[in-house]
């Protein structure tokens, strides 16, 4: 009897505390009897991280084991991680995940505390005392970097902190980046590259009607900027932007694409065994560099120009002759070896110089170690895992950009955290992961934070928080007005 119990699918136990077993047998011996009695433990899982890697990961537990409780820890009070600061703000139909996500918020087996950093305020070895598992989903919070001279100079900035400034992230607000002068360079052919490059060269008129911070957008209303160049290092066939972004910008009003023909000279036979997005990716790029420029009106203003360059890849950020600030930039140009995703580009040995004021790095994010107790491959920037299971330390697991690299879109991070999800409730269903020992969860980590001064921010909160900024939207006529500094939030929330 007890091991038939043992071994009943998960989701047919609902909440623990419901379970209760009646009218048993008299010669059931009296210690087995309580057992039998007594609700069926609920496995207690954390998720550390409230971006789409976390929320997907919690979605997926809750919704396949009808009696796991999720709790959610995030840094910020806010919740949502990328999809409300890296999701650029012009893409208001990308955030719509934020509904489902909500709806995983709101289940009654699922709790979220804001304004609790892991590894500061709470270790990863306290979680996993008051968990039967832990999942780390915090994502990549750092960038990677040029290692070349000269980038750090004034006037050079990574993507990460440059879509962070004019998404609202609280690190970033103070930024104020130098946009003085008409030429921007940005290293690297992603999305988040053209992402900038629209941002920069966008009509006022569009930003102003989206959720972009209402310091940034004065910031761009004075910017002298009127030409990006986008810099990578191979050639047209390996870029990794969308058809989609790509479509944006060649479509944004008031700025016209500036591609040379010769980059493109030889594709044609080329992409024709591609892979259907890359070959149509191709052709586009192929007819806007072959389209003739639209004759300007005389006395009309000259449009600003943004242009892909290839095959180029920076030596060093050049500064100014007072060594005050970036000038330009001193470019290797390369030549591929192999073809298709694999080509790697290899320096010709001629350089040549791109004159610039603002320099944008925008070549990947980065994960960083989160608690010493956590195995981390700094090389990879990754949780050595398999299949999401952490090498090495039972009953922890990652998700997401930290658990694969920052590659990728939400449903790439969806589908990776159901690959986790299920790994834990695998895990729990074969009896991996003992879910008979009683786990405090919360109650233990309050505990905690309440002895190191520290209040958690609950889902409610953040409610109050987001009314707040639909409210202060509303009057200006966009969708919200982010709120910047966590000290004002917590104001808000009477913390």
């Amino acid at each position: 009897m007890k091991e038939e119990i043992k071994q009943r699918p998960w989701g047919l136990w609902g909440r623990s505390s419901l379970v209760w077993l009646h009218a048993l047998p008299v010669v059931v011996p009296a210690g087995l009897r309580r057992w039998l009695s007594s609700p069926a433990p609920a496995p207690r899982v954390c998720v550390v991280g409230s971006g789409p890697a976390g929320f997907y990961t919690a979605q997926h537990i809750l919704k396949h084991h009808g009696g796991a409780l999720v709790d959610i820890y995030e840094k910020l009070p806010v919740p949502f991680g990328l999809v409300r600061f890296g999701v650029a703000p012009d893409h208001p139909e990308v955030k719509n995940v934020i509904n489902t996500f909500t709806q995983t918020a709101h289940s009654e087996r699922c709790a979220y505390y804001g304004n609790v950093t892991v590894g500061r305020d709470v270790t990863v070895p306290e979680l996993q005392r008051a968990y039967h598992a832990v999942v780390l989903s915090y994502g990549a919070e750092d960038n990677r970097v040029l290692g070349i001279p000269g980038e750090n100079l004034p006037g050079v900035y990574s993507a990460r902190a440059f879509v962070g400034w004019y998404n609202g992230l609280p690190e970033n607000r103070d930024l104020k980046p130098d946009l003085s002068c008409d030429t921007a360079l940005i290293l690297g052919h992603g999305n988040v590259a053209l992402d900038i490059a629209r941002i920069l060269l966008s009509p006022l008129q569009l930003l102003r009607k989206t959720d972009i911070t209402d310091s940034s957008l004065a910031a761009l209303a004075c910017s002298k900027v009127k030409r990006v160049w986008l810099v990578g290092r191979r050639g047209p066939l390996q870029v990794a932007f969308t058809i989609k972004e790509l479509r944006e910008m060649i479509n944004l009003p008031g700025a016209r694409a500036v591609l040379d023909p010769a980059d493109f000279t030889g594709l044609e036979s080329a992409v024709k065994d591609a892979p259907r997005p890359r070959k149509r990716l191709t052709e586009l790029m192929m007819k806007t560099a072959l389209e003739k420029p639209v004759e300007m009106q005389a006395g009309a203003a000259a449009p600003r120009e943004w242009g892909l360059k290839f095959q180029r890849s920076p030596l060093e950020v050049l500064p100014s002759a007072d060594g005050s600030r970036a000038r330009g930039v001193r470019l290797a140009l390369t030549r591929l070896e192999g073809s298709g995703d694999s080509a790697k580009a290899v320096p010709t040995g001629d350089e040549e110089e791109l004159e610039c004021g603002l320099v944008l790095s925008s070549i990947g994010y980065r994960s960083l170690p989160l608690d010493p107790a956590v195995p981390f491959d700094s090389q990879r920037g990754v949780i050595p895992n398999s299949s999401g299971r952490v090498e090495g330390v039972p009953g922890l697991y990652c998700s997401g950009w930290v658990k694969r690299g920052p590659t990728g879109v939400i449903i790439t991070t969806m589908n990776d955290s159901f690959d986790t999800a299920q790994s834990v409730l695998e895990d729990l269903q074969g009896g991996v992961l003992d879910a008979s020992p009683f786990r405090e969860g919360f109650g233990l980590v309050e505990s905690i934070l309440r002895s190191r001064g520290v209040r958690p921010v609950s889902f409610s909160d953040w409610q109050k928080i987001d009314a707040a900024e639909v409210a202060r939207g509303k009057a200006a006529g966009k969708p919200r007005e982010k709120i910047v500094d966590p000290a004002e939030m917590l104001q808000i929330i009477g913390h």
